[in-house]
């Protein structure tokens, strides 16, 4: 029996190529939609009262958040959403920034605002921002992480791929803000 060496290293050398050129063809992750680039709070979870203050949202690091509705203050009363007037204390807005956490590729954290207990809004204080791929995955990550942090009413979120860092991160932080809420 002959052996075909050529006929070998020719094949290998084609199936590297193509996976080569395989890979290379592969888009990185995409910002999102400039709507959803911002952390930006659902209409859902917006407090009934239309004078009650708004979570700031932003996943600026500059921005650090709106100071107007300040942790402990009292939100005003209102109707609720099908119209019968509230009976019990207005609901109590709190704006509580969690520990900084030193991931391997920089500091992760956050600001979360509480509107009766519920978590409104999540603003990314500090995330890695060392190099451009850094801020890359931050860009995609930080918004998931925020609205994934709304639906769970928790830190016990998914982690996003690509972000493993950046998702344990965010979510120790969350986690301490939390505990300094009381939640």
């Amino acid at each position: 029996m002959t052996r075909k060496p050529l006929r070998r290293i020719m094949l290998g050398t084609a199936a590297t190529v193509s996976g080569i050129v395989l890979l290379l063809a592969l888009k990185p992750h995409s910002a999102p939609a400039p709507a959803l680039a911002h952390a930006a709070v659902p209409a859902s979870s917006q407090p009934p009262s239309s004078s009650a203050p708004k979570a700031s949202g932003g996943g600026s690091k500059a921005s650090g958040g709106s100071k107007a509705n300040g942790g402990g203050s009292k939100a005003s009363g209102g109707a609720k959403a099908n119209g019968t007037p509230r009976t019990s204390s207005p609901q109590r807005t709190q704006t509580v920034t969690g520990d900084t956490v030193q991931t391997d590729y920089g500091p992760v954290q956050v600001r979360v605002t509480l509107v009766g207990g519920r978590i409104t809004g999540v603003t990314a204080l500090q995330s890695p921002s060392g190099n451009p791929r850094s801020e890359e995955i931050a860009s995609y990550s930080i918004p998931q992480l925020t609205r994934e942090a709304i639906a769970a009413q928790s830190a016990h979120i998914d982690a996003v791929s690509g972000a493993s860092y950046t998702s344990a991160g965010y979510s120790q932080s969350l986690q301490s803000a939390l505990d300094r809420a009381g939640g």
